[in-house]
């Protein structure tokens, strides 16, 4: 498995594990309205990136960072708002792989810190993230839609 920068051309199979990954986080989420912004994002480097973990000529995942700055950590931050491995590729180590290729992604765009939100009865993930170093901060983060 290898990792590469998505492209306009990788969109399709992405949209495809995209369906997956937010129907397993119970996240209301449409293919149609998501193309868009997930084009905008492959488009535009200085609101993040999108990784694709590849091998030979199949997607196996793709995780997503997006770019915040934050003075508490001295700068630019990354959120890893997606990441995600197709189910036949899920265990002997491949999510941590997926991961580190995010957090190296982060390093090399001068991220200083990464966020991700994680669901509590996500076990494994919750394992993953945790040997991987992150905790959760004294803080509840808090949305609100802007329309």
């Amino acid at each position: 498995m290898h990792f590469r920068p998505a492209t306009s051309s990788d969109v399709p199979a992405i949209l495809d594990m995209m369906e997956d990954f937010n129907r397993l986080e119970h996240i209301p989420w449409q293919r149609g309205p998501g193309e868009a912004p997930l084009r905008t994002l492959i488009g535009s480097p200085g609101l993040g990136t999108v990784g694709l973990a590849v091998e030979g000529d199949a997607a196996l995942g793709y995780y997503i960072l997006t770019w915040g700055f934050d003075l508490e950590w001295g700068g630019r931050d990354a959120f890893l708002t997606e990441l995600y491995l197709r189910p036949e590729f899920r265990g002997g180590g491949r999510g941590r792989l997926v991961l580190d290729a995010a957090l190296a992604t982060a390093r090399a765009h001068d991220a200083r810190a990464i966020h991700l939100m994680v669901r509590t009865d996500n076990t494994p993930a919750l394992q993953l993230y945790r040997s991987a170093g992150f905790s959760a901060p004294p803080r509840v983060l808090m949305t609100r839609p802007l329309d």
